[in-house]
């Protein structure tokens, strides 16, 4: 059956996030919804990562199967067309025919997050529920030194959820930069994957560090404790985007029994 990868842009505030689910909608339901009205088949569409409720994405990436060899920007445009029929907050960007060794999920070399903050006194209003409101002035040389001191290949048990079902806490953290422009903060974190709540656990606790209220030192030894209690609040899911999935350019077929390695993205 024709293979065919799609770049995938989502407005996470009225799902229960990407995974299909009986207690709500979902990205992955109103994607296969899609295809079921444009082609009568069922399908199953694999991510390269999930996000939780209320999280965005500018580039979600996913694969499907299909009994039909389409071109891929009528699929694209077709899709479109009856996920707007639907009222979904879902565009798809690209699609793109692939052979069966891609996976979405498996294939993926990198993945890229963003985390926006607004730091203002007064509410969001065009921003509500795109980025985390926060009504201290943040500094923001204070959270990317201190984030810093997260960059490189650790345990990661302080900054996943109790309820993360990867197999070891173990990560290796390519990229986690702060920026700054007027009253938006953005956190840009990089790595092949990550634990679920990670990103959102950084986010808090580098809030901290902008207050003031946390050194690095302090973010250090949180990280040695392995202890989730030593982690901050966790950062609202608003505030976060899967921007961007890096993949070789030519996919190698898999070694027999690495569909059951840990190396997905669990990172809401």
């Amino acid at each position: 059956m024709p293979r065919f990868r799609m770049t995938i842009e989502y407005d996470g505030s009225p799902y229960y996030g990407w995974q299909r689910q009986n207690n709500g909608p979902s990205v992955q339901l109103a994607l296969e919804a899609a295809v079921l009205s444009l082609t009568r088949e069922t399908v199953s569409f694999r991510g390269a990562g999930r996000t939780d409720s209320g999280v965005h994405a500018r580039g979600q990436v996913a694969h499907v199967d299909l009994s039909r060899d389409w071109q891929p920007y009528k699929l694209r445009n077709a899709l479109n067309a009856h996920l707007a029929m639907a009222g979904e907050a879902v565009s798809v960007l690209d699609v793109k025919a692939v052979t069966e060794d891609f996976d979405a999920r498996f294939s993926a070399l990198r993945r890229h997050y963003l985390y926006r903050i607004i730091a203002r006194k007064s509410r969001l209003t065009l921003e509500h529920k795109r980025a985390w409101w926060v009504s201290k002035d943040l500094d923001h040389d204070a959270m990317h030194a201190a984030a810093q001191v997260l960059v490189g290949r650790h345990d990661f048990t302080t900054f996943r959820s109790v309820h993360c079902q990867a197999k070891s806490p173990v990560r290796t953290l390519d990229r986690l930069d702060i920026t700054r422009d007027g009253d938006l903060i953005e956190i840009r974190a990089t790595a092949q994957s990550f634990l679920h709540n990670q990103i959102r656990s950084f986010a808090g606790t580098l809030k901290l560090a902008g207050e003031g209220a946390t050194t690095p030192d302090d973010v250090k030894h949180a990280l040695e404790a392995r202890d989730r209690k030593a982690c901050g609040p966790v950062a609202p899911p608003e505030g976060l985007y899967f921007m961007q999935v890096d993949y070789p350019d030519v996919i190698q077929p898999r070694r027999p029994g690495t569909e059951k390695m840990d190396d997905g993205d669990d990172s809401s």
